[in-house]
């Protein structure tokens, strides 16, 4: 029966959620190891975890931006080439790997065949939209924080015959969308007094969610939640719009839900600044900055965009993974 290793990112939710989807339809056809490094997910996975690593993250700053201080104090880099130089892989048969990037750097220092399955991956295909004034730090970033030579990529369009279209988890395609009259926010990256003193101003109801957030928390229109899976799947399937993150896992899943979406990148995060542009693109609103007279024309608008995302991830995982 084939090993399998499959290494993902556990900053942020995106990595985990595709994780749930994948994994079950790997251990059909393998005996599989999960491995993830980061400042860990607020999700729960729905599967044991084997390998647990701090690993290199991106961190960020109250206003939404990346924060290279903490960065560079609250990671230990050290310790990451420490555990690149003893990291067991050669007993796999697979590895795949979700933008983890110590499983990347052994695989790359040692010769060993990876494939990429990522988001980040379709950012390297020349066909991916792309701001014109390109972030030579970001592209840095993209290239080397988990290198790979044999790419699948994922995006919110099929741009190339590598980039498959978002992998929407069942528990998303179970739902029954409605819309209730309010709107569901998650943006982590900006503080909870910066959130609450702007859409205290737009006079619809907010369900807003942080993950530091222990007990629910109203001021006038605003209700702070903290990360409840089952409670914000609840709030998500019948809002009327999502207002979040320039990340991807998040807004494919508004789009297949057909709710109204509004993105705002965080700053100087290239990827996301990516993301933006290609939802720009499809007609989705997108704003730099928490803008209040931005924010209100939205809720006042009803731009809804219609996709079409396919339940193919175990036909892609059969003939395309599994035959690497």
């Amino acid at each position: 029966m084939m090993k399998i290793l499959y290494a993902f990112q556990g900053t942020g939710n995106g990595h985990v959620v595709r994780a749930q989807e994948i994994i079950p339809i790997l251990k059909k056809y393998g005996t599989v190891d999960t491995l993830i490094s980061g400042h860990q997910s607020q999700l729960n996975t729905d599967f044991p975890i084997n390998f647990k690593h701090k690993g290199i993250s991106l961190l960020y700053n109250k206003t939404g931006g990346i924060s290279y201080q903490k960065i560079f104090l609250k990671n230990n880099f050290f310790k990451a080439a420490k555990t690149i130089q003893q990291i067991e892989l050669q007993h796999y048969d697979l590895i795949i790997n979700d933008y983890e990037p110590l499983t990347a750097w052994a695989c790359k220092l040692r010769g060993l065949k990876m494939l990429e399955l990522s988001h980040q991956a379709s950012m390297s295909f020349q066909e991916t939209p792309k701001p014109e004034s390109k972030d030579f730090f970001g592209e840095l970033v993209l290239k080397h924080y988990a290198p790979s030579k044999n790419k699948i990529g994922f995006h919110f369009d099929h741009y190339h015959q590598q980039i498959k279209k978002p992998v929407i988890r069942k528990k998303i395609r179970q739902l029954n969308p409605d819309k209730k009259g309010f709107y569901v926010v998650y943006l982590p990256s900006f503080s909870d007094e910066n959130l609450i003193k702007v859409l205290n101003q737009i006079p619809v109801e907010w369900k807003v969610f942080f993950f530091f957030f222990k007990t629910v928390l109203k001021k006038d229109n605003v209700e702070v939640f903290p990360i409840d899976e089952i409670q914000f799947l609840r709030n998500f399937e019948n809002c009327d719009g999502i207002l979040c993150n320039a990340g991807f896992e998040g807004p494919a899943e508004a789009l297949f839900m057909q709710k109204k979406l509004f993105v705002i990148p965080i700053h100087h995060q290239y990827e996301q600044e990516c993301n933006a542009f290609a939802l720009h693109q499809m007609g989705i609103k997108t704003s730099k900055t928490l803008d209040l007279t931005e924010i209100r024309n939205w809720v006042n608008s009803n731009n809804l965009i219609s996709v079409n995302y396919p339940d193919d991830i175990e036909e892609i995982i059969v003939n395309e993974v599994l035959t690497f």
